[in-house]
């Protein structure tokens, strides 16, 4: 069953999907995916293991044929077209390999060889922060370091649509900051992002629209709220209860007490705090904590064989 909100009219998708089949043989990979991304969105793909974002990925880029089915990149037919989609389109693959003898100004200059308007060096360089590190070896990068110069040579041709597979997998906490301000700069190009990810707060950080897919199939598309909304996640409330006060009882409707603080989980938390504040006159310490993207996302997948985090 697919769930969404916002529907990107056919004029406004840089990418269109429509019941998209993939088999190997007797395997049915992708039973009908439907998808549609907006043109300047940062759109993340999630799901299962075995889900089949790989391959739903692979059918966009050109690389793969599907089984049946219809599949538009800025208009064209990847697998029909492999060579045009490839002049406007940029691809950041999970692992990548570099001559390790050039320089990176130097990878840089000849990647843009292979387009016909490319963006210059020092603005590429400068896109993904690595300006400082023009003229060292590619072999002297560091793991983020590399990653960054995947982006930079993605952006060489000024690609319209941008693909990118596990952007940050292996990271430490301080590269993927930089990978995330990477991607934010791709936003503000006006770039469409097409992003597969396993990291939930990446996904919630870098989105614009988050996609689930599992069993082959699109589950839901929608922001992190709407997948809040459609999965039944709830609100969760809680404030610290003052030592000389008591709850009383019984405690508030999906109430529980944790050393001293009440916390409470409803789908409607509004009319919840109406009532708490009648109730207890005032919340110290007051939270409000609105669904998790990981709550939704499990709740969406539970039906799933096997589901369980997303990953590649």
């Amino acid at each position: 069953m697919y769930l969404g909100f916002v529907t990107v009219t056919e004029a406004g998708a840089a990418i269109e999907v429509d019941d998209l089949h993939k088999s190997y043989g007797s395997r049915q990979v992708l039973r009908g995916v439907d998808l549609a991304i907006g043109t300047g969105e940062v759109f993340a793909l999630l799901g299962p293991n075995g889900a089949g974002k790989t391959t739903t990925v692979e059918i966009l880029e050109g690389y793969r044929e599907p089984s049946a089915g219809r599949a538009r990149v800025l208009g064209f037919d990847p697998w029909m077209h492999p060579c045009e989609l490839r002049q406007r389109t940029g691809v950041v693959l999970q692992e990548c390999g570099f001559p390790s003898h050039l320089r990176v100004g130097e990878l840089i200059d000849a990647w843009r060889t292979y387009y016909p308007a490319p963006r210059p060096t020092d603005e590429l360089l400068d896109l993904v922060e690595l300006t400082a590190e023009r003229a060292s070896l590619v072999r002297r990068l560091s793991g983020g370091q590399r990653r960054r110069l995947d982006f930079a040579l993605a952006l060489a041709g000024d690609p319209e649509v941008i693909f990118l597979d596990e952007p940050t997998t292996g990271f430490d906490p301080e590269a993927r900051q930089r990978c995330w301000a990477a991607i934010g700069n791709l936003a503000q190009l006006g770039k469409t992002v097409l992003l597969t990810t396993h990291y939930l707060d990446e996904a919630e950080r870098l989105a614009d629209r988050i996609g689930i897919l599992a069993g082959g199939q699109i589950r839901a598309v929608g922001t992190v709220g709407d997948l809040a909304t459609l999965a039944g996640a709830p609100t969760s409330i809680s404030w610290r209860v003052p030592a000389d006060r008591t709850v009383g009882s019984p405690l508030p409707a999906g109430g529980h007490v944790d050393g001293e603080r009440l916390t409470i989980h409803t789908h409607t938390p509004s009319a919840a705090l109406h009532d708490l504040l009648q109730r207890f006159g005032d919340l110290p310490d007051l939270a409000v904590t609105p669904p998790s993207l990981e709550a939704s996302y499990l709740a969406l997948v539970a039906d799933t064989p096997h589901a369980g985090a997303p990953a590649a």
